[in-house]
C-alpha cells in the first residue's frame, strides 16, 4: 500500500477559499447589498428627518462619502500588498502589530454579527404588508425570521458566486425601484417648485449635525467588505480598488439623490414633521400618491428583499472573518475549514447561523421588541464598531507605509489616510457624544455607554489573547495576519511532528 500521512486533510475539508469566482460586478453586489439601499432610504433617512430633525441629510451623505473616499485611498493601496479575508484584522495586524490585530478581530466579530443578527429583528415587519396583501394576514415575526434564517444559512454553505447571483437579482430590482420612486417625487414637487434647500450647508451644520453624520456613515457600512472577498476575486489587485471606489460613489449618489427628492416631494419645511409622523411609511405613501398601488406593492416587496440581501451579504462577510481567524489558529482550527466542493467557509458559516437561531429564539420566547431592541440597537451598535475599525485601519495604513513606502506616493501612504483619520476621529467623538440620541434612549440610560463600551473591552481581551499566544504558541502568533500563507505554514509546521507511515 502507498504510504499515508496524518497531515493529509480529510477529503471533505480544505483551508482555502475558492479562488477566481468573483469579478468586479459580483463584489460590488456583495458590498451594495450590505449597504441595503432601500432599507436605508425607507428607514434610516426617514428616521434621520423625523427623530433628529435636521434637513441637511443629503449633504451629510456627500460629506461622509468624501471622508470614506479619502480612507479608501490608503485602504486599497494596502490591499495590493495584503490579501486576506480578514481585511481589517489583517491590515491592523500588519500596521499596528499582532496584538492590535487580534483586538480588532474581536471587535469585528461582534460588530458584523450584531449587524447580521440585528436584521432578523426587522424582517418580520418588512414582510407584513407583503404577506397581508397575499394572504390577508401575517404570522408572528419570529416565523418569518426563521424562514429567512434557513435561507441565509443554506446560501452560506453554497458557492460564493451563487450568492453573488442571488444578490445581483435582488439588488438591481431594488435600485431600479428607488430610482423610479425618486423620479416620481421629482415629478411632483411640493408647491409646484423643486427646492434645493436640503443641499445647503446651512441646513447641515446645526445642532444635531453629529448624530446626522453618524447616521449617514451607518448607511455606508458594508462598503469596506470588498477586501473580505479578495481571496475569491479573479484579479484582486484590480477588483478590490474598483469595487471599493465604485461602491462609495454609487451609495453616495443614490442616498443623496433619494433623501433630497424626498424633501422636494414633501417640502423642506414639512419633511421633519411628515417623517416623524409617517416614519418608514413615508416613501411608500408618496409612491402611492404619485405612482399608484402597484408601485407600492413592488416597493414593499423589494423592501423585504433588501433586508434579506443585507442578511446574505453580512452572513458571508462574518463567516469569512471567522474563517480567517480559524485558519490562523487565533480561533479553533475547525473554523478555518472550507468545503472543497463549494469553497465556502463551512464551519464559520454554521457557527454564524447557530448564533442567529439562538438570538431569534431568545427574543421570541421572552417577547422582546425585535425592531427596537434587536434591529435598531444591534444595527447602531454594529455600525459603530465598524466605524471604530475603519478609523483604526486608517492609522494602521499610515504605520504600515511608514516602515516601507512600497512604491506608493506620499498622497496614498500618508496624506489621504492622515486626513481620513482626523475626520473619522471627529465622527467617533460625535458618535459617542450623541449615542443616546442614536439609540433613542434617555441621556442617563446605561445603554448610552454600555453598548459602545463593549468594543474597548473586546479589544482589550483580544490583545490579552494575542499575548497569551505569543508566550504559549509562538508559531501561531508568528502567523497572525498572513492569510492563505498561514495555512501553508501550519501544514509545514505540523508535518514533521505528526507524520506517520502505514504499510
Amino acid at each position: 500500500m502507498p504510504p499515508t500521512s496524518t497531515v493529509d486533510r480529510p477529503s471533505n475539508v480544505s483551508e482555502a477559499l475558492a479562488r477566481g469566482r468573483l469579478g468586479i460586478p459580483s463584489v460590488i453586489f456583495f458590498v451594495l447589498s450590505a449597504a441595503a439601499p432601500l432599507t436605508v432610504v425607507a428607514g434610516v433617512v426617514t428616521t434621520g428627518y423625523g427623530v433628529i430633525g435636521v434637513t441637511g441629510i443629503p449633504l451629510a451623505f456627500l460629506v461622509v462619502a468624501a471622508v470614506l473616499g479619502l480612507f479608501s485611498v490608503g485602504y486599497v493601496a494596502m490591499s495590493r500588498r495584503v490579501e486576506n479575508a480578514g481585511a481589517f484584522y489583517a491590515y491592523i495586524s500588519r500596521g499596528l502589530g499582532r496584538p492590535a490585530g487580534v483586538g480588532a478581530a474581536w471587535v469585528a466579530l461582534i460588530a458584523y454579527n450584531a449587524l447580521q443578527v440585528g436584521l432578523y429583528g426587522t424582517i418580520g415587519v418588512a414582510a407584513e404588508p407583503v404577506l397581508d396583501r397575499i394572504f390577508g394576514g401575517h404570522p408572528h415575526w419570529s416565523i418569518v425570521a426563521l424562514v429567512a434564517w434557513a435561507l441565509v444559512g443554506l446560501l452560506g454553505l453554497l458557492r460564493v458566486d451563487i450568492n453573488g447571483l442571488v444578490l445581483a437579482a435582488l439588488l438591481v430590482a431594488e435600485i431600479v425601484v428607488i430610482l423610479v420612486f425618486d423620479l416620481g417625487q421629482l415629478g411632483n414637487p411640493a408647491d409646484g417648485q423643486v427646492s434645493f434647500a436640503a443641499l445647503s450647508p446651512d441646513n447641515l451644520f446645526v445642532p444635531g449635525v453629529g448624530a446626522v453624520l453618524v447616521l449617514a456613515i451607518l448607511g455606508f457600512v458594508g462598503f469596506e467588505s470588498a477586501v473580505v472577498f479578495s481571496e475569491e476575486s479573479r484579479d484582486p489587485k484590480r477588483t478590490v480598488p474598483l469595487a471599493t471606489y465604485l461602491s462609495v460613489a454609487i451609495i453616495a449618489g443614490l442616498y443623496a439623490l433619494s433623501s433630497w427628492t424626498m424633501t422636494v416631494a414633501v417640502g423642506p419645511d414639512r419633511i421633519v414633521a411628515e417623517a416623524g409622523e409617517q416614519s418608514v411609511g413615508l416613501i411608500f405613501n408618496l409612491a402611492a400618491a404619485q405612482l399608484g398601488d402597484t408601485a407600492v406593492t413592488i416597493g414593499q416587496a423589494l423592501f423585504l428583499t433588501s433586508v434579506l440581501a443585507a442578511m446574505i451579504s453580512f452572513h458571508n462577510t462574518t463567516a469569512r472573518y471567522t474563517f480567517a481567524l480559524g485558519r490562523e489558529r487565533v480561533l479553533p482550527a475547525v473554523f478555518g475549514q472550507t468545503s472543497p466542493r463549494s469553497g465556502a467557509p463551512r464551519a464559520a458559516s454554521l457557527a454564524q447561523s447557530a448564533l442567529g437561531l439562538l438570538v431569534i429564539l431568545l427574543y421570541a420566547v421572552n417577547g422582546w421588541d425585535p425592531v427596537v431592541r434587536l434591529f435598531f440597537w444591534g444595527g447602531t451598535t454594529g455600525g459603530f464598531g465598524v466605524l471604530l475599525l475603519i478609523a483604526t485601519t486608517s492609522v494602521a495604513v499610515i504605520a504600515y507605509f511608514a516602515r516601507s513606502a512600497g512604491g506608493e506616493n506620499v498622497w496614498r501612504r500618508a496624506v489621504a489616510p492622515g486626513l481620513a483619520t482626523i475626520a473619522l476621529a471627529v465622527i467617533i467623538w460625535l458618535a459617542v457624544s450623541n449615542f443616546a440620541n442614536l439609540l433613542g434612549v434617555a441621556p442617563d440610560s446605561t445603554l448610552r455607554w454600555a453598548l459602545p463600551a463593549v468594543y474597548p473591552v473586546a479589544a482589550a481581551l483580544g490583545v490579552v489573547w494575542a499575548l497569551v499566544l505569543r508566550s504559549s504558541r509562538p508559531d501561531t502568533y508568528a502567523r497572525i495576519g498572513l492569510g492563505a500563507a498561514s495555512a501553508a505554514a501550519v501544514v509545514k509546521a505540523e508535518a514533521p511532528a505528526s507524520a506517520e507511515v502505514t504499510r
